[in-house]
């Protein structure tokens, strides 16, 4: 008996949403976003090409919908890595590489920093990460300007710039560079807000 046929609707529901987001994922890390086609995405997922269009309008939409679960995996991973700190410099330490930990899953660069702003556009990339990662990061600032260990500086640009450095450096990663430098680099530029002695 097909397992499927034993569920409710809104459990089959629920399971052809997750099977296709399992396969898109898994075909847009492997071939990318423009060579990924809704033919062979049904067929890995398994799924009829009326249901795929059930749950989504097209491919941008699905291809959204896999980036919002990883930039929500991704601030999940810098709140449990930034929790009871014991500083606020210390939290935003611990974020960043908490993020770059995440960010070395198999094509979570990829899909979120390549073919993420191709696909669906700089602002909605930054739509979705401003409601996920960069949000953590806000908070951590204003924190951190708060309680006095950073200096009173505008919170919006400061997180703006923050979150594309920490960008630029999970692809410098990506493509080889040295961790530890790139720690270096971000505690020195952390601690560079600290007020001056």
């Amino acid at each position: 008996m097909n397992i499927k046929t034993r569920m409710s609707n809104e459990d089959r529901s629920a399971y052809t949403r997750t099977a296709l987001l399992t396969a898109a994922r898994a075909l847009f890390v492997e071939k990318g976003y423009a060579e990924t086609g809704t033919p062979e995405l049904v067929k890995a997922a398994g799924v009829t090409r009326g249901a795929l269009y059930h749950h989504f309008e097209d491919k941008k939409a699905i291809y959204r919908a896999v980036v919002e679960k990883e930039c929500a995996d991704i601030a999940v991973a810098i709140r449990d890595a930034t929790a009871n700190p014991k500083t606020a410099l210390a939290a935003l330490k611990r974020g960043a590489r908490a993020y770059l930990d995440t960010m070395r899953d198999k094509g979570r660069v990829r899909l979120v920093l390549i073919d993420g702003p191709a696909a669906l556009g700089h602002d909605a990339i930054r739509h979705i990460n401003d409601q996920s990662a960069s949000e953590t990061l806000q908070e951590g600032i204003e924190y951190a300007i708060a309680s006095g260990e950073f200096r009173p500086l505008p919170v919006a640009a400061l997180t703006a710039l923050l979150d594309a450095a920490f960008d630029r450096a999970a692809l410098q990663i990506a493509n080889g560079a040295p961790r530890d430098d790139i720690e270096t680099a971000l505690d020195a530029l952390l601690e560079g807000l600290t007020p001056q002695q």
